[in-house]
């Protein structure tokens, strides 16, 4: 998942590369990418438009139900609200590489069930 309204000041474009990077990176694995436009009516439109197959959109009732709509036709699935993080590694950011194998191990161990 993206960082909180990452859709809004940085291009689809560049999510789309990122997910497409870490697939090749490794090939077997599944993974959904999602990119939060905030509240941003064209920033959603846009990652439809770049083939992001996950969009968060928190704006409008109205307006989310009409992009969820063009969404689904486009391949895409539109959340309105961000679904809570398995592993947010930004507390983490100047932690020690012993410390972030063990955050992860923790993570990938409690998804195991």
């Amino acid at each position: 998942m993206s960082a909180p309204d990452a859709g809004i000041y940085a291009a689809p474009g560049w999510w789309r590369a990122l997910a497409e990077a870490a697939r090749e990176a490794a090939p077997g694995t599944s993974a959904e990418f999602i990119l939060d436009c905030g509240d941003d009516a064209g920033a959603a439109q846009g990652a439809i438009r770049a083939g992001i197959e996950a969009i968060i959109f928190a704006g409008r009732a109205d307006v989310a139900e009409r992009l969820t709509a063009i969404a689904a036709a486009a391949g895409s699935r539109m959340l309105t609200q961000r679904p809570k993080a398995a592993l947010d590694l930004g507390r983490w950011f100047f932690a020690d590489s012993n410390e972030l194998r063990r955050r992860c191990a923790d993570a990938l161990a409690e998804g195991c069930d």
